[in-house]
């Protein structure tokens, strides 16, 4: 059975070309989401990547969508594109539940600002992506929603924290979706289902949530290191999604007052960081930079190899610094309202930073950690210029098996240091994209494209170039057509 008069299922469409479809006249937002909801009630039973599906509402909506605006080229930009929004986000009418079961009520009275803006730009908003338990693994399972599998193999992580939105862009339920990005947590979860993530310049999309009954005092990880963005099946649609997340917001206290606009470079330079001397890359992380390197190169950019880049290193070892001991002070209500497994993962997590910073660095060495964070930022941005991005792995293993960071102490000492290109983005807060090259030994395999700070036109420029040079099949799950 096909959607549309030409053959093509409608929920194989990117969303770029669902809103195209719908100011042209093609097929209303109604026909689309009836489309995305049989997509889901096929999949979703074998993957779990979405919860709290609410058919009604999404029909209600579509229909709403339908009745607003007549036919045209004013229509919104992303008017009745399905999107998914993430557990740990502020919705209208939905729980913010962090898959945590005594946060299942938790129902917010308004959505966070880049869940408004996405709304705003004409979007579906259809089911909340699965997530770990306060968004601190690699891996997506809670003992609220249970556990996200990765559509290409169960016995691999669709990655963590937004292993449902990834989940259910490979498996076609959504072509957009909304995550967030603390240590890896959009470009990951792309990485291991083999989507496109982009974690934006820190500032450049609203982090800002409603506070609900209780302020909440971001820490200051939180405000340097976090960010919203999207990921999407295609580039395009990763485009047209971060140009509506992207709105200037008083609210947040590092958000920017206008979107920059930068001139395209005559031709940009490439350089290939392989090995930064904490985690060899895998084969397969290697012919993954191999083939996105000789797509860049064909296609004009100036390629070379990097023997070293210590700022990149360093970056990465102070993320374990600076985080996890803003982390160490939440602890108490992860004991108490956390899992199993975010305890366990944490513990050992814990453990292996001690190796590098000790059992309980001082507060001198968190000051002097964020005071080494400028002098890097400063580096790396003067090394970077204007025409300059950076190739990197996503992560120095290929998708981890499940629950890798529960295998113990010597296990997590890998996972960690296999992760370091994930970890040293935000603590410098430049954009980055994760890019997929295909398959490599039937799993998804990719890339890291890194920027300067706002220079996401640079990334999405080179990220179209790989799309361009690599096939990507669809997963077939549980005998629906991929």
């Amino acid at each position: 059975m096909t959607d549309t008069p030409g053959g093509t299922e409608l929920w194989t469409r990117g969303g770029t070309e669902i809103a195209a479809g719908i100011r042209a006249g093609e097929f209303t937002a109604t026909e689309v989401a009836e489309a995305f909801l049989r997509r889901i009630d096929e999949v979703n039973p074998a993957v779990n990547a979405l919860a709290d599906v609410r058919p009604d509402e999404v029909l209600a909506r579509a229909a709403e969508l339908d009745r607003s605006s007549d036919v045209g080229e004013h229509l919104a930009p992303l008017h009745g594109v399905p999107v998914a929004t993430k557990i740990n986000t502020a919705r209208r009418g939905y729980a913010s539940s962090h898959g945590i079961p005594a946060w299942a009520g938790a129902v917010a009275a308004e959505d966070a600002a880049c869940v408004a803006a996405l709304r705003d730009a004409g979007a579906t908003l259809l089911g909340r992506s699965n997530s770990p338990a306060f968004a601190v693994r690699w891996f997506t399972d809670n003992a609220l929603h249970g556990r996200t599998l990765n559509p290409w193999s169960a016995a691999h992580t669709p990655g963590g924290s937004s292993g449902g939105a990834a989940a259910a862009l490979a498996s076609g339920m959504v072509p957009i979706a909304q995550g967030n990005d603390i240590g890896g947590s959009i470009r990951y979860p792309a990485y291991c289902c083999g989507a496109f993530g982009l974690r934006p310049t820190v500032g450049l999309v609203s982090g800002w949530e409603p506070g609900g009954d209780v302020e909440f005092d971001s820490p200051m990880s939180f405000q340097t290191m976090a960010v919203q963005g999207p990921l999407a099946w295609t580039v395009a649609d990763l485009r047209a999604a971060v140009r509506v997340m992207a709105t200037p917001d008083p609210r947040d206290p590092v958000g920017i007052p206008a979107v920059p606009r930068f001139a395209a470079p005559g031709r940009v330079r490439v350089t290939v960081v392989r090995d930064v001397g904490i985690a060899k890359p895998h084969r397969a992380v290697d012919a993954a930079l191999d083939t996105a390197a000789g797509l860049l190169a064909a296609a004009g950019y100036e390629v070379e190899e990097a023997a070293e880049l210590p700022e990149l290193a360093e970056a990465a070892r102070l993320w374990s610094l600076l985080l996890f001991e803003e982390l160490r002070t939440m602890l108490p209500e992860i004991e108490m309202f956390g899992d199993a497994g975010v305890k366990e993962s944490l513990a050992s997590t814990f453990r292996v930073a001690a190796e590098i910073w000790g059992e309980q660095p001082t507060l001198a060495a968190y000051i002097r950690g964020y005071a080494r964070r400028g002098t890097l930022i400063t580096r790396l941005q003067r090394y970077l210029g204007g025409d300059r991005i950076l190739l990197t792995p996503v992560s120095a293993e290929p998708p981890l098996e499940q629950d890798a960071d529960l295998a113990g102490d010597d296990r997590m000492r890998e996972v960690v240091a296999a992760q370091w290109p994930l970890q040293a983005v935000p603590v410098l807060g430049f954009p980055a994209a994760a890019v997929p090259t295909g398959l490599a030994d039937g799993l998804p395999s990719g890339v890291q494209v890194i920027a300067g700070r706002f220079r996401e036109d640079l990334l999405l420029d080179a990220a179209e170039v790989i799309e361009a040079g690599v096939v990507r099949p669809r997963p077939v799950i549980g005998g629906a057509g991929g």
